[in-house]
């Protein structure tokens, strides 16, 4: 994207942690009178999160959210009247594989089944359930990594992490970014009219793909490198200045 022209912003796709939410877990005032305004402008404003819907819900009821939530890392997308969109379930053999690396890697985890998410503890059968999402939490960076470039090459995974201490897995081919477009043919517009922010390795592919992708001030270096522009952090009204730049008051 050229930063001289910036397209009519339609779409703003947030992320929550690190992102949308201060490192209080709320939502600052400045950023909820932007997303309030880019809402009175006609403007889809969509939570786009590695959360659960239980996870999120409140979140979009309490910024008054009318469009769409995409959760579980595209897993699943919303509507915010409660009805289920759109579900990609990863296969259970997978994920019985992931909860043996789990063990072999003494890795903290945390599943999501459709029905809840599991924080170190399954059920007893994995395969009674329906499966969305499974995560590992590993503070050794060296297992971490080693863990992480094994995920990577498994072609029936997408391998990314929402922070510098975890991996996130989901089915190949889900993402973030797959299911902004399905939410653009959906709101009939075009990805070049998304503002997409975000800070970790689950957002990169929706900065990508954005038409403009915006990375927090706080986001992993990586993030910062592929996005259009970098915000101030999300203890300083990150994402009300890129709103306020992009979408609301955009230079000409």
């Amino acid at each position: 994207m050229s930063m001289n022209k910036v397209p009519e912003i339609k779409l703003i796709a947030l992320d929550m942690d690190g992102t949308l939410l201060n490192d209080d877990h709320i939502v600052p005032d400045r950023v909820r009178q932007a997303i309030h305004e880019a809402q009175a402008k006609g403007i889809h404003v969509v939570l786009s999160t590695g959360r659960s819907l239980p996870a999120c819900e409140e979140f979009a009821k309490d910024l008054k959210l009318t469009s769409y939530l995409i959760t579980g890392n595209g897993s699943e997308i919303w509507h915010t009247s409660g009805e289920l969109v759109e579900r990609n379930l990863i296969k259970t053999a997978l994920i019985d594989m992931l909860f043996k690396l789990k063990h072999e890697h003494g890795a903290d985890h945390w599943a999501a089944s459709v029905d809840r998410v599991w924080k170190n503890d399954m059920p007893d059968d994995l395969f009674s359930k329906e499966w969305l999402k499974f995560g590992f939490q590993i503070e050794d960076d060296t297992v971490r990594q080693t863990l992480f470039d094994v995920l990577s090459k498994h072609d029936e995974l997408e391998v990314t992490n929402s922070s510098l201490t975890n991996i996130e897995v989901n089915a190949a081919g889900v993402n973030k970014a797959v299911a902004l477009a399905k939410l653009c043919s959906k709101l009939h517009c075009e990805m070049e009219n998304t503002l997409a922010i975000g800070d970790s390795l689950n957002d990169m592919a929706m900065i990508k793909e954005a038409g403009v992708g915006v990375a927090m001030g706080n986001a992993q270096d990586a993030l910062k490198k592929e996005a259009d522009w970098v915000s101030s952090s999300n203890n300083e009204d990150g994402v009300a200045k890129a709103i306020y730049r992009f979408a609301i008051k955009p230079m000409s």
